[in-house]
């Protein structure tokens, strides 16, 4: 970045131009933005006469993400794709103002440095996680989160759409997964290890249909969004389970899950199951063009599957030796389902355990207890996302003072120590290395039950994951950091966004 001095201001009469077709829609989207707290109309024209310009340019050393703003007498954008003219369209944003954020007219000089700024993430997977399983959040409030996070330039929104507390995405083929699996009869008060347990006595569902999924998806990719769809199995599957019983292990009755922690309902793992498992997966890929299809495969506890004659019995047949065997049967029929519809399968890292499906890639979460795991995927070829607990789960407390807090799940994640994560594991090798895609902030719900809690919990610290993941390594400076979030606070403010306030 090079800054001159002097300054650049936006009049009334500003216009926007693109100069190809792949610019055209980044260009409208930036006018949109602009159009209600400045009150000008920002005509859009093809060409490149504007004084915000946007161009297609051959670059390569940008990359796929990269792009170059320049303000002189005018702005000009130049990035090698769409997704590159987004995000510096997104820095033209943050050098006006914070007010530009608001959604209603205010009167201001919209002024900006005089800078040439050329920009490139390090990772190409920058994402957060939205649990809208445990609590649902309606199609609206994950518009507006969407918002929110694109203009820190992530790229992913990792979707959880289905738990043993609620399934919230219309599959067609299987109706009773919304009819029976999207309400359960009331929500635990207070934390899972309070005694005695409470209940709210208020049912508590909802979920997206097609056409909800279908506007969410396209909202998120003219913000440069791609969104991973997950569909967690086999655990976490009991609200599956209680809208079609003959998927469970055992002939008793299951109804939703009205507490938080890890049930020991699981899917059988007959072919008629994986058969459903692949008809639910064939609905979600026609609704989620991503790459990346999330099957989970996290905390499967295997107790039904022990204790089943049936399963054993199939253990014999397919000529595997344990349960853990048994779930790597099971996450392979989905690998290759999803192979085979050239999709590729993303899970948990306990995908792994009893040996990992040849396309698989591995999204790490359990930290030193699932280290081994990592390191091995990666060595042995398989691309990995980091999601460590420790550094990356924002559903944890974000002081140690508790009191002042809202009630989370426990543990403690202040601001730096987000800041502080390094993505590329201690240890790996530089073949290895290359296979880390990226990392993720995880926003599990158990103790948020609104949009409003969440980006209590989600922000400021996806503002640190955001520049971890984008700078380079030795560019980090933390006081730096927490020097400029004080505009990012003022940004928010205008946005109506509820984040927690640096101590």
């Amino acid at each position: 970045m090079e800054v001159s001095d002097g300054l650049f201001e936006l009049k009334s009469n500003a216009s926007i131009s693109y100069a190809d077709p792949d610019s055209e829609a980044i260009a409208h989207l930036l006018a949109k933005q602009l159009r209600p707290v400045t009150g000008y109309q920002f005509p859009v024209q093809f060409g490149d006469t504007g004084d915000v310009a946007f161009r297609i340019v051959k670059d390569e050393t940008l990359g796929d993400e990269g792009y170059t703003l320049t303000v002189t007498e005018r702005i000009e954008i130049t990035a090698q794709t769409s997704a590159g003219l987004f995000y510096g369209a997104q820095t033209l944003r943050q050098l006006l103002p914070p007010r530009i954020y608001s959604f209603s007219k205010i009167y201001a000089e919209w002024t900006l440095p005089i800078v040439e700024i050329r920009d490139q993430p390090r990772f190409g997977w920058r994402g957060l996680h939205l649990d809208v399983a445990r609590h649902f959040m309606p199609k609206e409030d994950v518009l507006r989160f969407i918002d929110t996070i694109a203009s820190l330039k992530l790229n992913i929104l990792h979707w959880h759409l289905t738990e043993d507390q609620g399934w919230r995405i219309e599959i067609k083929k299987y109706p009773r997964l919304t009819e029976v699996g999207s309400m359960r009869e009331e929500t635990l008060v207070g934390h899972s290890q309070d005694e005695p347990r409470k209940y709210d006595g208020v049912p508590h569902g909802g979920f997206y249909t097609q056409d909800e999924i279908r506007e969410v998806v396209a909202y998120a990719a003219a913000r440069s969004i791609t969104i991973v769809p997950e569909i967690d199995m086999p655990g976490h599957m009991q609200a599956a389970i209680a809208a079609y019983p003959e998927l469970g292990c055992t002939d008793e009755p299951v109804g939703l899950r009205n507490e938080w922690g890890i049930s020991e309902i699981i899917l059988n793992p007959e072919e008629s199951t994986v058969k459903f498992c692949q008809d639910v997966l064939a609905e979600v890929m026609e609704l989620f063009p991503s790459e990346f299809i999330h099957v989970g495969g996290d905390e499967a506890l295997k107790k039904q599957w022990d204790e089943s004659p049936r399963v054993q019995e199939l253990l014999k047949e397919r000529g595997l030796k344990n349960s853990h065997d048994m779930q790597s049967w099971f996450i392979k029929k989905m690998d290759d389902f999803l192979t085979a519809n050239g999709r590729r399968l993303i899970g948990w890292d306990e995908i792994a355990e009893g040996g990992l499906a040849p396309n698989a890639a591995v999204m790490w979460w359990r930290g030193n207890n699932g280290l081994e795991t990592a390191l091995t995927a990666t060595e042995n070829g398989h691309d990995l996302v980091v999601a460590a607990q420790q550094s990356l789960y924002f559903d944890y407390y974000q002081s140690e003072n508790k009191e002042n807090e809202p009630l989370a799940i426990g543990g403690f994640l202040p601001l730096e120590k987000v800041y502080e994560f390094e993505p590329i594991i201690e240890g790996l090798s530089p073949a290895a290395a290359k296979h880390v895609l990226g990392a993720q902030g995880q926003l599990w719900s158990e103790y948020m039950p609104s949009i409003k809690h969440v980006e209590y919990m989600a922000f400021p610290r996806a503002c640190a994951l955001s520049e971890v993941i984008w700078l380079p390594k030795e560019q980090k400076n933390f006081v730096d950091f927490t020097k400029r979030m004080q505009v990012q606070q003022q940004r928010f403010d205008a946005a109506g966004v509820n984040y927690r306030k640096l101590d």
